[in-house]
C-alpha cells in the first residue's frame, strides 16, 4: 500500500516516513509540511553496517523519503492526538497510517512486514539520526539569534563579546573542518579526533558567561537608592546581550558537537546508540536547567528592583519609568535567547505605575512623605522643592484622614 506512512517520535521531534507523495500529504493534513525539513533515511545505510540482513534492511529504507521536524508545544499536541505507542527502543515511540482511496481522512493500521518495528536497528538509527536533527535544528535557531543581539550591540559592547568569543575561534574551526570530512565522504574516526576535546573549551566559556550574568544579577540587589537602582538596570540592560550572545554561541557550537559526537558513535558503536543519545539530551537538559537558574535569578532580581522604583513614582517619575522600562527590556531579551530552547516566557512584563494613580496610592504617599522629609532635612529639597512639598502636604493630609 503505497499511501502507508511510518510516525516516529522521540518526544522533541517527528520523523514521518514512506512514499514522498504520502508523506507530503499527511504532514499537509496535519499542516505541519510548512515546517518540516527532508530527512533521507537511506542514511542509515552507513549505520547497520555490512551484515547481509542490515543491508537488505537498508535497501528497504532507501526506497522511502520522509520529513522531520522539531516539535513545538502545539505541533506537540496534535501529534499526541496520533496515539503513538511506546517501542522497546528506549524513549522512542512509533505508528503506521494508511490514506484509503478517496476518503480524505488518515487512519491508522496494523504494523506490516516493511515496518521500522521489525528491525530494532533501524528503528535505533533512525533514533539517533533525530537526535542529530533536533540539535542540527536548534544549532541553526541560534544562529538567527546571535544576528539579532548583534544588532542591539554598540561598538564597545560588541568589541567585549568578540573578546570573550575570541576563545572559542579554535572550536569553531575544528567543529567546521569535521564538518567538511563528514560532508565529502572522509573518514569519520579522524573527523572526530580533531574535535573530541573541544568540549571542555565550550564548558569553560560557558562558564565564564554564567559567572558574569550572577555579577549582574548581584549588582542589581546591591543597590537601594532609586538613582543607583535606575543606573545599575540600564547598565544590565545593555551589559546581558553580551553574556546571552557568549551563551547563545556556546550552546550552538554544543549542538554542533553533539550531531558529530552521535555520527562518530553511529559509525563505531551503533549499539550503543540507544543509551548515548538518551544521556546527551540528559546532560543537555542539565545544562539548560543551570542557565534558566542563573537568568531566572538575573530577571528575579532585576523585577524586585523594577517594583522598588515604581512604588517611588511621585519622587522619581523619570527614573522609576526608566527603571520599568529596562527591566522589561532584559526580560524580553531573556525570553528570546530561552526560544530556541524550547523555554516558555519568564515572565509577564512589568506595568509603570501613572503618576495621577501614585498620588491616590497611600503606599506610594507614605514613601514619598517619607523621602520628602528626609530631603528637608538634609536640605536636599531645595531642587524641586515645590513637587516635594506638594507630595509631602498630600502624605500628611492623608495620613490625618486615616487616624
Amino acid at each position: 500500500m503505497t499511501d502507508e506512512i511510518e510516525l516516529v517520535s522521540d518526544g522533541d521531534g517527528l520523523a514521518v516516513v514512506g512514499e514522498q507523495n504520502a508523506v507530503d500529504r499527511f504532514l499537509e493534513s496535519m499542516g505541519l509540511l510548512a515546517v518540516s525539513d527532508v530527512v533521507r533515511p537511506d542514511n542509515l545505510a552507513r549505520i547497520l553496517g555490512g551484515g547481509s540482513e542490515a543491508i537488505r534492511a537498508a535497501s528497504d529504507a532507501v526506497e522511502r523519503s520522509g520529513r522531520y521536524l522539531k516539535l513545538t508545544k502545539e505541533s506537540a499536541a496534535r501529534v499526541k492526538e496520533l496515539g503513538l505507542m511506546p517501542t522497546k527502543t528506549k524513549g522512542i515511540s512509533h505508528a503506521m497510517f494508511g490514506e484509503p482511496g478517496a476518503i480524505n481522512k488518515w487512519v491508522q493500521v496494523e504494523n506490516g512486514p516493511g515496518s521500522l518495528l521489525t528491525n530494532p536497528a533501524l528503528l535505533s538509527g533512525l533514533g539517533g539520526l533525530m537526535t542529530q536533527l533536533a540539535k542540527q535544528a536548534e544549532a541553526n535557531e541560534l544562529k538567527a539569534l546571535l544576528v539579532k543581539i548583534d544588532e542591539k550591540l554598540d561598538d564597545v559592547r560588541r568589541a567585549q563579546r568578540d573578546a570573550v568569543l575570541s576563545k572559542l575561534d579554535r572550536v569553531v574551526l575544528a567543529i567546521r573542518e569535521a564538518q567538511m570530512i563528514g560532508e565529502h565522504g572522509g573518514n569519520r574516526e579522524t573527523a572526530w579526533k580533531k574535535i573530541e576535546s573541544e568540549s571542555g573549551t565550550i564548558a569553560e566559556v560557558q562558564g565564564s558567561a554564567l559567572r558574569a550574568l550572577d555579577a549582574l544579577a548581584d549588582k542589581v540587589e546591591e543597590k537601594k537608592k532609586i538613582g543607583e537602582i535606575a543606573s545599575a538596570t540600564y547598565e544590565v540592560e545593555f551589559e546581558v546581550s553580551i553574556w546571552l550572545a557568549v551563551l547563545a554561541r556556546c550552546f550552538q557550537l554544543q549542538d554542533e558537537f553533539s550531531v558529530l559526537e552521535l555520527d562518530h558513535v553511529l559509525g563505531l558503536a551503533p549499539a550503543d546508540i540507544d543509551g548515548h543519545r538518551i544521556g546527551l539530551v540528559a546532560a543537555q537538559q542539565e545544562r539548560r536547567d543551570l542557565i534558566v537558574g542563573r537568568t531566572r535569578k538575573l530577571i528575579q532580581r532585576m523585577d524586585s528592583a523594577g517594583s522598588t522604583a515604581d512604588s517611588n513614582k511621585l519622587l522619581h517619575a523619570r527614573r522609576a519609568r526608566a527603571v520599568v522600562d529596562s527591566v522589561n527590556t532584559t526580560a524580553l531579551s531573556i525570553d528570546e535567547f530561552h526560544e530556541p530552547l524550547g523555554l516558555d516566557p519568564v515572565r509577564a512584563p512589568l506595568k509603570a505605575t501613572r503618576w495621577r494613580d501614585a498620588l491616590r496610592d497611600g503606599a506610594q504617599l507614605k514613601n514619598a512623605g517619607i523621602e520628602a522629609g528626609k530631603k528637608a532635612l538634609t536640605g536636599a529639597a531645595i531642587a524641586g522643592g515645590t513637587v516635594v512639598a506638594a507630595v509631602a502636604s498630600v502624605a500628611a493630609a492623608n495620613n490625618v484622614n486615616k487616624s
